[in-house]
């Protein structure tokens, strides 16, 4: 029998409930609703978490019965796995598995696969089996999707960087961030936040635009060239045509004009979205973008090459997130959700102290 045949974790009900956290555990002989894995696959890896990012999708309404976000690990693995060694300190993102075999896994846009199964909420294929995310003593992934962490990055930083830290970074790589690049970031949460440290990583003129000027002095302390804040009358004028790329990390358009945005981009730039706001989104007509000829477009997750590329991007500019660290346990998830729904947080939960909180 693998060990462990059975983990242990926290869990919500249903959407209802989404800050009432449950411990499932063996105690003794009584098992209390235990997370079961999917059966161990020849290339699967077993990770002991050590530290688990708090994604904004665990706080969207609590629409997730089985929370997690990035993880990371440490653990053991079948005898087919090769991208890893044994007792090697790793991460987990929000995805754990892609076929590998169609054009878009060929082609490093494996995050794109048809068949890729995220880390939690996902339905693993003839079992049934839910995907249970890092909320838990171990999760089992496809070794694809387990990276090895270098030893200069701290375990607590590293978490959410696996997550919305590669969401921004594939985002940015992809839409050709570099020197000699203009770049806006909108919203300065625990996305915008990576978006601002790896712009100016990647050597773009990099500059935040949010609500308010709430935000103008963390943004300048992370690194940012420039703020613009759309509350002020006429803001966009002075910028217009002005970014080669604006990544979109807002996580509402409640009030959001989106023509003033568009009319900062130079003839074909970009608008590349992130976020997942809630509700009925923006009306997109033609002579929104025909002036410039700017492009709209979208970006999910990111490689397993973006992501080792990115951790070494890490090392090499001492890139350092803002992290609030809250211990694993019922009361501590439901505070780490509950204050990110309010966006109550400068800029990512990691909960930590797993070994504590779990007993394998």
């Amino acid at each position: 029998m693998v060990y462990p045949d059975t983990f242990e974790g926290f869990q919500v009900d249903s959407s209802e409930t989404w800050t009432t956290f449950t411990k499932r555990e063996t105690q003794q002989k009584l098992i209390r609703r235990q997370i079961k894995p999917k059966p161990f696959g020849d290339y699967d890896v077993d990770v002991k978490i050590l530290a688990c990012g708090v994604c904004g999708s665990d706080a969207v309404g609590g629409q997730n019965t089985s929370l997690s976000a990035s993880a990371m690990k440490s653990w053991e693995k079948r005898p087919k796995v090769t991208l890893i060694k044994t007792g090697e300190r790793v991460g987990v993102g929000a995805q754990i598995y892609s076929c590998l075999d169609c054009k878009q896994c060929k082609n490093d846009n494996e995050t794109y696969c048809r068949h890729q199964i995220d880390t939690y909420g996902a339905i693993w294929p003839d079992t049934g089996i839910v995907s249970q995310g890092g909320y838990a003593s171990h999760i089992r992934a496809h070794e694809h999707w387990v990276f090895p962490i270098p030893d200069a990055l701290n375990t607590t930083e590293v978490a959410p960087m696996l997550c919305a830290g590669l969401t921004a970074f594939s985002a940015l790589v992809r839409n050709g961030a570099g020197p000699g690049k203009k770049i806006g970031i909108v919203g300065l949460g625990g996305i915008g936040h990576f978006g601002v440290l790896f712009a100016k990583a990647l050597g773009a003129e990099t500059w935040v635009i949010s609500r308010s000027h709430a935000k103008e002095a963390d943004s300048l302390k992370l690194g940012a060239d420039g703020f613009i804040a759309t509350a002020d009358k006429d803001w966009n004028e002075p910028h217009r045509m002005a970014f080669d790329l604006i990544i979109n990390t807002a996580n509402s358009s409640d009030g959001f004009d989106l023509q003033k945005y568009l009319s900062l981009l130079d003839v074909h730039g970009r608008w590349i979205s992130v976020g997942l706001p809630e509700g009925a989104g923006q009306e997109i007509k033609s002579n929104m973008f025909m002036e410039n000829g700017c492009l709209i477009g979208a970006s999910h997750l990111g490689s397993r090459k973006e992501v080792l590329i990115m951790l070494q991007l890490a090392v090499d500019r001492g890139i350092h997130p803002w992290v609030e660290e809250v211990d694993i346990s019922e009361q501590g998830c439901a505070e780490a959700v509950m204050r990110l729904h309010k966006n109550d947080v400068k800029y990512r939960f990691t909960l930590t102290n797993f070994d504590k909180a779990f007993t394998t």
